[in-house]
This record gives structure tokens, C-alpha cells and sequence, in this order.
């Protein structure tokens, strides 16, 4: 089981910067890492991953431009650390943000939940007007 610890959440306002970490230790069997979001009363949504072997990045429509997801690990598993760096802010950003980890066969399906098979605690992200 890979076992994740996200930090960084906080509260901001509208246009600010926040910047997430997850730790990844634990098993070693995944090549995506993601993170995801969900608000109050909504489903979980993807937000963007990174491919831990080849540095490939994915984003929802609604965040590109503003977040970038990093690494600091490419390659390492075992000791892997994922960013999501997120610029301009909207309060619609506003959720309870989660790491993800997962072994994918194929890129397009970044997005789809199910195929993560480990998840952090979350971390919440508030973002006043």
C-alpha cells in the first residue's frame, strides 16, 4: 500500500497562490501520481496528475494554466514527493483537496477515480472573494 500525507491547504483570497505536497512512501507499485478535489455536496473531481516515470502532466479544463503539478522524485517511487502549485485562485477552487496513487495502462484515463487505488487524508483549500 503507498502511503500518502498531503500539506499546504489553507485559506486564501480570490487571485492568491497556494502550494500542495504530498509525501509518497510505502509501496512502490504506481506510475500516477494525482490530485483531486471535492467540495461540499459535489462529486470528487481530477485536477491534474503527473506520470512518475516519464514527468508527463495532465489537467482538468478548469485548472489549466493557473495549477502545475511537479515532482521531485521522477522515477523514485519510494521516496516521491508530488506539488501542485496553484495560481489565481477563484473560490470556486474552494474543496477538500487529495493525493492519489495509482497504476494506469493508459494516459487518457488520468482522470477516472477508480483507477487510484491509494488516497491521502486530504487537505482542505478555501478561497474567499
Amino acid at each position: 500500500q503507498v502511503h500518502l500525507v498531503e500539506s499546504g491547504g489553507g485559506s486564501v483570497q480570490a487571485g492568491g497562490s497556494l502550494r500542495l505536497s504530498c509525501e509518497a512512501s510505502g509501496d512502490t507499485y504506481y506510475n500516477y501520481l494525482g490530485w483531486f478535489r471535492q467540495a461540499p455536496g459535489k462529486e470528487r473531481e481530477a485536477v491534474a496528475a503527473i506520470y512518475t516515470i516519464g514527468d508527463a502532466t495532465y489537467y482538468a479544463d478548469s485548472v489549466k494554466g493557473r495549477f502545475t503539478i511537479s515532482q521531485d522524485n521522477a522515477r523514485d517511487n519510494a521516496k516521491n514527493t508530488a506539488y501542485l502549485q496553484m495560481n489565481s485562485l477563484h473560490p470556486e477552487d474552494t474543496a477538500k483537496y487529495y493525493c492519489a496513487a495509482g497504476r494506469l495502462t493508459v494516459p487518457t484515463w488520468w482522470n477516472y477515480t477508480a483507477l487510484y487505488a491509494n488516497w491521502g487524508q486530504g487537505t482542505p483549500v478555501t478561497v474567499s472573494s
